[in-house]
């Protein structure tokens, strides 16, 4: 298996070296590939950095995520497509772990995650990733999906500024592909959670699931989440 890494990033400076000494340290040799898809209205060192440990970085035509992902997969040259923002780290045995999922047969999934805070909140929050249900398959998830499928389903849908993954995964639901989810948590960052409160960002989330699923367009979804959050 050839493992694609896509990252999409916006002003990552701060977290990408973190993520790519990551993936340089746990991706066997020759297994893999690490792609940066830059937004254009990047304004820091993102692209610099990813250069500097080895990524390939690419910019995309628009600061858009679902943009910036498919961006990077048209590039791709693996088997198989892992799709992971700069503010997450998956667990050390990624490939290994991926790689199991595609043997048993797998067609796309996700790992559960735990914050990077003792916050017993979010301990109770990340306990329900490990399992399928309303608020799963988001990116902090972690994609991964085998190239040939994404290319059949057109990819992220790019008319969609935010929750473009929970669309993907509704898709992929829908036409009955098989769906596994590996148990061993990736570290997501907390900071929205710190800069907000714990139940006005859940608060918020909820309602964004409550348009996403009333089809609310994406303007006033993005719109009403900047409103709501400081991010």
């Amino acid at each position: 298996m050839k493992l694609s890494i896509i990252i999409p990033t916006l002003n990552e400076a701060e977290r990408i070296s973190q993520l790519l000494l990551h993936f340089k340290t746990h991706l066997p040799a020759d297994e893999g590939e690490i792609i940066v898809v830059n937004a254009p209205k990047t304004t820091d060192r993102t692209g610099e950095l990813a250069k500097l440990h080895g990524a390939t970085v690419i910019t995309a035509d628009q600061s858009c995520r679902a943009t910036q992902m498919n961006c990077g997969a048209r590039y791709a040259s693996g088997t198989v497509l892992y799709f992971v923002h700069a503010d997450v780290l998956p667990p050390p045995s990624f490939y290994q772990d991926i790689s199991k999922a595609i043997e048993q047969k797998a067609d796309f999934g996700w790992f559960s995650y735990r914050f990077d805070s003792t916050h017993p909140l979010l301990r109770y929050n990340a306990r329900y990733t490990k399992k399928d249900g309303f608020f799963a398959g988001g990116g902090d998830q972690t994609l991964f999906i085998k190239k040939k499928i994404f290319e059949q389903m057109g990819g992220f849908r790019e008319d969609y500024l935010i929750m473009e993954d929970f669309e993907l995964t509704k898709r992929l639901k829908k036409k009955g592909y098989f769906l596994h989810i590996i148990p061993n948590d990736a570290q997501v960052s907390a900071r929205k959670y710190e800069r907000n409160s714990y139940f006005k960002v859940n608060l918020v989330n909820l309602l964004m699931f409550v348009l996403f699923w009333l089809k609310c367009p994406q303007p006033i979804m993005v719109k009403t989440y900047r409103s709501l959050l400081n991010r």
